[in-house]
């Protein structure tokens, strides 16, 4: 028969030049073909398969699940006992088609019973966390429930939310003494229809007693700890995926954070994202006012010469952002304790930059101060996320936690990945 040399797998000629490329691969049995998420791996990080990402010296990211394990689009994952944890899986952008999952580690991708379905037929899930009641707070487009971490027992603390436009998911975070902040986003992306010239004037998604582009307070208290109030908090932010919770060490108060995704120019360096610090009855100035970026207010298109944007009209930023970078959430890291161990995510607040533009697709640090501010120049936490043919996809973290071993966990929600971040052991290649 005639030999056919170009039929084969694209992976193949990729995998060859990634050999060829990268010597310290070409050792016997250390390069793998990609997996079904794109990533090629060279040996091991914390007993899973090694990823080509850029870590922190002395670091590693390790592939610990994948579309093997089930994954379809998991946005946030949460540790509830060493080697358990929970993940929030949207499944798609269609209504209904969420879960929740529980993943048990060690193990390896595409393991037999390391997942299962907690709960389908879920309304877009995103926001997971453990809140001061010791129960787990599931966050849905249009709802908050609660349920013991033991098992399933869905209790709705919150019904009725919007659940419609471009922004319905719930992001949310607890601060004390028993106040949850809940993310209320924007249903347009300017307060404007598609093919309208001009957006609204005033905006009614901000009108009346329950605005969108807000984030929300719910009280919670009693011994049943049974939510006693629901209001609107701060305005103006047009989609709240992050929002976080640090602590004043010098008075005892405590500082709340929101990053926001800001409106979608075509422009690659504009509008900047921002970071704010929340005050309540403040207005931050969506859709009327976006931030350049040396983090002054400026009109936001469609609104020139119809509204002011000084500093009595619109909060400014804490922090300007790169435009684009689409900041999916925070998380405020406490520093260490005497005896225990430094970390390069140990007392600082990250963020999770989604977007693909060059500076997205990352994971990202700043210090804390004393007073619980961010601090200090930026630190790359997980980077070199590009896309590169046979090594790895497009990088596209939405979630983060740190389990009770101080590591740093994430997922994908298109790679539909688990990876940890883990002490970086050397092995010792065959000779």
């Amino acid at each position: 028969m005639t030999s056919r040399p170009f039929n084969r797998p694209p992976w193949l000629f990729a995998a060859a030049l990634l050999w060829l490329a990268h010597p310290s691969w070409a050792q016997p049995n250390q390069i793998t073909i990609p997996s079904p998420s794109g990533y090629a791996t060279d040996g091991q990080c914390a007993g899973y398969p090694r990823l080509p990402l850029k870590t922190p010296e002395g670091w590693c990211a390790g592939l610990v699940a994948d579309v093997r394990d089930g994954l379809r689009m998991p946005r946030r994952l949460l540790e509830l006992a060493p080697d358990r944890f929970w993940i929030t899986d949207m499944g798609s952008w269609e209504p209904k088609q969420g879960r929740l999952l529980e993943l048990k580690t060690p193990g390896q991708p595409g393991e037999p019973k390391r997942t299962r379905v907690l709960a389908k037929g879920l309304d877009r899930p995103h926001g997971l966390i453990r809140g001061p009641d010791g129960r787990v707070y599931v966050g849905e487009a249009g709802a908050i429930w609660r349920t013991p971490s033991t098992q399933v027992e869905r209790e709705i603390v919150l019904r009725d939310l919007p659940d419609t436009g471009a922004h319905p998911l719930t992001e949310m975070v607890f601060a004390p003494p028993g106040t949850l902040l809940v993310n209320v986003g924007s249903a347009t992306d300017a307060c404007r229809a598609d093919q309208q010239d001009k957006p609204s004037l005033p905006c009614p998604e901000i009108a009346g007693p329950h605005p969108r582009a807000a984030v929300y307070q719910a009280v919670f208290g009693g011994s049943d700890f049974k939510r006693q109030s629901f209001e609107p908090w701060a305005f103006g932010l047009r989609n709240s995926l992050g929002l976080a919770v640090t602590a004043d060490t010098t008075n005892g108060a405590t500082r709340l954070w929101q990053a926001e995704n800001s409106v979608d120019y075509t422009d690659e360096q504009a509008p900047a994202e921002e970071l704010n610090e929340l005050t309540q009855g403040t207005h931050y100035g969506w859709p009327y006012c976006v931030s350049d970026k040396k983090g002054r207010s400026v009109v936001a298109r469609g609104y020139k010469k119809r509204t002011p944007c000084g500093p009595t009209e619109a909060q400014p930023p804490f922090q300007v952002w790169p435009a684009h970078v689409a900041p999916l959430q925070l998380l405020a890291v406490p520093p260490v304790r005497a005896g225990e161990t430094a970390r390069p995510w140990s007392g600082r607040l990250l963020a999770v930059w989604h977007g693909y533009r060059s500076p997205g697709h990352r994971i990202v640090a700043w210090r804390l101060d004393p007073q619980g501010r961010p601090t200090g120049e930026r630190e790359d936490i997980v980077s070199d996320w590009d896309a590169s043919p046979g090594l790895r996809p497009l990088g596209n973290p939405a979630g983060i936690t740190v389990d009770s071993q101080g590591r740093l966990w994430i997922v994908e929600d298109r790679n539909r990945t688990v990876i940890v971040i883990a002490p970086d052991k050397p092995t010792t290649s065959p000779r």
